[in-house]
């Protein structure tokens, strides 16, 4: 059995996900000993998945040019997918009064905005499987700038929603794509860190946002918002567009050694093994493409990734529910950044009135908590994500299981008594810093869901972690969508402490099934190797292509 109570499949020769990491551990150098390794500390890693020979493999990319790549993409993150959604919920209170409308209105037109995000997810899918990636980051990058200069000369509340609908067309590919990056450019034993910023990115930076725009707001006006956005969004379309090449690749899927489903790979006295691995790591061709210019690489659209049909590509995220694992890391990752949103429609509600009286600023403040809240999280999970995970596979005899990925969510359990505390304090009228407390122990919660679920699903199902992280996204967003319809007068009318009672406890409800799959996970993925509904329905994932 492996360690920490997994229980072992006796079905496939190797379980997809299932790899050989610490090859010093698993003392298998007759096994991997062709394979392709790290480089200094890291030279008993076995690189998963395997780059290929080709100098254009993004895997085989300087270093640098890598960490550029997802800084560029981080900050389109943060300012698209982790900025727009919350602009101006400091300033919910102000912008209603200038319209001469409820509060309620404001936050339903925003609630359009997550509607279009998460119903343009399907088809950003479809579009970067066929097409890459790089044209869909940049037409979110044309679309904030017309979406943020509509709303910087709106003067009344229809230009408003179209200004803040036309930005959802910026969220998409942002949202979604930031991850599966991650696994275009770096290797399973690095992960980890990038997965926990690029979650900070999507999640606690909006924090950090009510803080800036509240003050802007209350100095300047709301409309200085988008001005703003103009500025930053038009330098982040140019570095997106001149130092992001396309990260997506076509690979010889014998690479993908994580995904290889026909011999043990930590048997190492199998001469059949020795040769399956012998092909997962065999040299391309003589004949390889020399090094793409800088100005090549500037191309926007570089071929096609995938010969399916373009309605087949947007049916795959929907058809991955079928996989109850990845149903699973769609659901709790969706319910938990509402848990995040809910809390953010309605402080203005809170705290704009008695007893606390708050201005647009004051408002923004409150955001201090969960920024910090949001920091330490990230920080805690970039320090100890991945030496987990190695801690984890030295002591199970060099072998890496994806499930380890969800040790760290233990603490994410402090979701309940932070909603249910942030209830009875705000429902009470008491102190503001014990309300900014309890948010930020609450986004603290949501940070090591988020990080870590996403870090399962891109381990676990590398092959459909790109249609995951859309349906997660589309699932978050039309989950957002009903509740900016209720959940202000369902505050207005139960009070914070039912609210966030009934929020914190399912909360709890979904962590409790954590070790169901956890211990139950090596299996699930056995099991679906073998009888994969999305083959029998003949509907390919990105890892066919």
């Amino acid at each position: 059995m492996p360690f920490l109570g997994i229980l072992e499949d006796k079905a496939l020769p190797h379980v997809p996900g299932t790899v050989i990491l610490d090859e010093a551990q698993a003392h298998s150098g007759d096994v991997t000993g062709n394979l392709k390794h790290g480089r200094g500390k890291n030279s008993h890693i076995v690189l998963v998945p395997q780059p290929s020979d080709d100098p254009n493999d993004p895997l085989n990319w300087p270093q640098s040019k890598k960490i550029l790549c997802m800084a560029i993409v981080g900050f389109g993150a943060m300012l698209y997918a982790g900025t727009i959604g919350p602009l101006t919920n400091a300033g919910l209170a102000v912008i209603a009064a200038d319209f001469k409308t409820e509060i309620g209105a404001i936050v339903l037109d925003n609630g359009y905005q997550v509607l279009v995000v998460g119903g343009t997810g399907p088809i950003i899918s479809a579009l970067a499987r066929k097409y890459g990636k790089r044209p869909c980051f940049l037409f979110s990058g044309l679309a904030c700038l017309v979406g943020s200069i509509v709303g910087s000369t709106a003067k009344n509340e229809a230009a408003y929603l179209t200004a803040r609908t036309v930005q959802g067309f910026a969220v998409t590919a942002y949202e979604s794509l930031i991850f599966t990056i991650v696994g275009d450019l770096f290797f399973v034993h690095e992960r980890g860190l990038y997965i926990s910023i690029g979650s900070f990115l999507l999640a606690g930076i909006a924090n950090l946002c009510s803080i800036v725009t509240g003050p802007i707001t209350n100095s300047l006006g709301w409309k200085y918002l988008f001005h703003f956005f103009i500025l930053f969004g038009g330098i982040q379309f140019l570095l997106q567009l001149l130092f992001v090449p396309e990260t997506q690749f076509r690979r010889d899927h014998r690479n993908d050694i994580d995904e290889l489903v026909e011999e043990d790979l930590a048997v190492s006295n199998k001469g059949a093994t020795t040769t399956t691995i012998e092909k997962a790591g065999s040299p391309s061709p003589p004949s390889l493409p020399p090094r793409k210019t800088w100005r090549e690489e500037l191309a926007i659209f570089t071929g096609t990734y995938s010969t399916d049909s373009f309605l087949q590509l947007i049916i795959a995220p929907f058809a991955i529910c079928l996989n109850l694992a990845a149903l699973w890391v769609i659901l709790v990752a969706a319910f938990f950044v509402g848990e995040y949103v809910i809390v953010a429609y309605v402080l203005a509600q809170l705290f704009s009135v008695p007893p606390y009286n708050l201005t647009a600023a004051g408002v923004g403040y409150l955001s201090l908590g969960p920024l910090i809240g949001g920091i330490l999280a990230s920080l805690t999970l970039a320090l100890v994500s991945d030496p987990i995970i190695r801690w984890a596979t030295r002591r199970n005899r060099g072998v890496y299981e994806p499930e380890y990925r969800l040790i760290p969510l233990l603490p994410a359990v402090a979701i309940g008594p932070a909603l249910i505390g942030f209830g009875y304090v705000t429902q009470a009228g008491q102190s503001l810093y014990g309300a900014a407390f309890l948010y930020g122990l609450a986004v603290f919660s949501i940070m090591f869901v988020l990080t870590q679920t996403n870090s399962y699903a891109l381990d676990a199902y590398r092959g459909m972690s790109n249609e995951i992280f859309i349906a997660s996204m589309a699932a978050k967003n039309f989950l957002l969508f009903p509740y900016s319809y209720f959940i202000n007068d369902y505050m207005a009318r139960e009070g914070p402490v039912k609210v966030f009672t009934v929020f914190g406890g399912i909360g709890i409800g979904l962590l409790v099934t954590m070790p169901v799959v956890f211990v139950w996970g090596k299996r699930y993925r056995s099991f679906w190797a073998r009888h994969d509904l999305l083959e029998k329905f003949h509907i390919k994932t990105h890892q066919e292509i």
